[in-house]
């Protein structure tokens, strides 16, 4: 008897014990390898007819997004910002 004392414990533990006492096989819940998204397809697809695409990619990134960040203009906007008042709104009585 004293081998199911484990059946007063919660649903949780009693589920973990019982998987550990009789090793059933774990199976993974987000296990989906065969499945692929039509636009995954489609993205996989333009990436083996154009090789050169995700290079364009990067390089016009670099064009928009990857800019060398000047210090001094920095600490220029910075000293010429001006506080703003706690509250915008109170009328200067």
């Amino acid at each position: 008897m004293a081998r199911f004392r484990f059946w007063k414990a919660s649903g949780a533990a009693k589920t973990l014990l019982f998987l550990s006492l009789y090793r059933l096989p774990a199976m993974s819940f987000f296990r989906r390898p065969d499945y692929s998204s039509d636009t995954s397809q489609f993205i996989d697809q333009l990436k083996a007819q154009r090789p050169e695409l995700e290079a364009e990619q990067r390089q016009g990134r670099g064009l928009l997004w990857d800019k060398p960040i000047d210090r001094d203009i920095q600490a220029e906007f910075k000293q010429g910002r001006v506080a703003q008042k706690p509250y915008v709104y109170q009328t200067k009585a």
